[in-house]
């Protein structure tokens, strides 16, 4: 038995979510009111959706624990509070997402794996840092899993997100700062409703590495055991994901990806418009992303939830630390 909020998931997926997530159609709507009852203790956050189907995705984000699915609906609202400028026109034809669509940030592959979860892809190298800024491509991801997540079986089988960084030189990555990782971070692991099933790091090179371990105290536990960093090695990719899916950039079977096919699905008529866009118009510069990423302005209520999520357990690094590019030149 299942209930019209269940419509859309096949038997098997509906045995999955019952049997991974804990989701029972009897108390469904129950699970919902209990949720929806909560967000009187966040008045300050604007919750600017409280439907069912809407709840519902939170709950299976967090395994139907009530508690840890409202945490997580209001930091989605919170996220979108703090940083207004990133979801001022957040469509696919504002010009910086759309930039970075066409590049293939993300990138979203036709198969899905072998446990029903969506393959988003991002070619690092492929990064025009005169034309988009990292910003831009944090956004086109964010709104691409908003158009995916609106499919019930996703919700329930997850997402997988290979990176593939060949070619991604050392000034691209100079670029970075410890402020933007973090923004991404935030989106992505403490305020979106989606699962990840696994992160997979392809040809990285040692300052990636570096990277890492700068973000790595800002991840999760259950993020971290989901990071596979597989070098050169594709044989241990392939373990993980079937070369049969897989297109020839990750030795896989299938010809090399078309970086604009998820662009297309998105745009549709609006893909082949041309419009002007350099970063430099964009209204949230770098400087004021670093200012409000200090770890002053991160100081949040002290209410029923404490949303400070990304609290690194040693002391707070200074405001300038924070701006700092992660691998200077010099």
């Amino acid at each position: 038995k299942m209930t019209h909020l269940q419509a859309g998931l096949s038997p098997e997926t509906l045995e999955k979510a019952k049997v991974e997530l804990k989701e029972n159609p009897d108390t469904l709507h129950q699970d919902i009111q209990e949720v929806r009852d909560m967000i009187i203790t966040r008045p300050d956050i604007g919750f600017l959706r409280t439907d069912d189907g809407f709840i519902l995705r939170f709950l299976r984000a967090r395994k139907f624990n009530h508690f840890e699915a409202f945490r997580l609906l209001a930091q989605y609202f919170e996220y979108r509070q703090q940083n207004l400028d990133m979801f001022k026109n957040f469509k696919a034809t504002d010009p910086g997402i759309k930039q970075a669509l066409k590049d293939g940030f993300p990138g979203v592959l036709s198969n899905l794996d072998r446990y029903g979860r969506k393959i988003m892809v991002l070619f690092a190298a492929n990064w025009d840092q005169s034309r988009y800024t990292f910003v831009d491509i944090l956004r086109a991801i964010l709104l691409s899993l908003e158009a995916m997540i609106e499919d019930p079986e996703l919700q329930v089988n997850g997402f997988v997100l290979i990176i593939d960084w060949s070619n991604f030189t050392f000034k691209q990555a100079s670029k970075l700062t410890p402020s933007m990782l973090r923004l991404a971070i935030e989106g992505l692991q403490d305020s979106f409703p989606a699962r990840f099933g696994g992160i997979h790091f392809v040809n990285q090179p040692w300052y990636i590495h570096a990277l890492y371990t700068v973000i790595r105290p800002f991840l999760k536990d259950k993020t971290r055991k989901r990071i596979f960093m597989h070098g050169n090695n594709l044989n241990s990719l392939h373990q993980l994901i079937h070369p049969e899916i897989l297109p020839s950039e990750f030795g896989g079977m299938l010809p090399p990806y078309d970086m604009g096919t998820w662009a297309r699905t998105l745009l549709d008529h609006e893909y082949d418009e041309e419009t002007e866009y350099s970063p430099e118009s964009y209204s949230l510069s770098v400087k004021d992303l670093e200012k409000d990423l200090s770890p002053k302005a991160m100081k949040r209520s002290q209410s029923v939830v404490e949303p400070g999520v990304l609290k690194r357990p040693d002391k707070e690094k200074s405001e300038e630390d924070n701006m700092q590019p992660l691998l200077s030149l010099d």
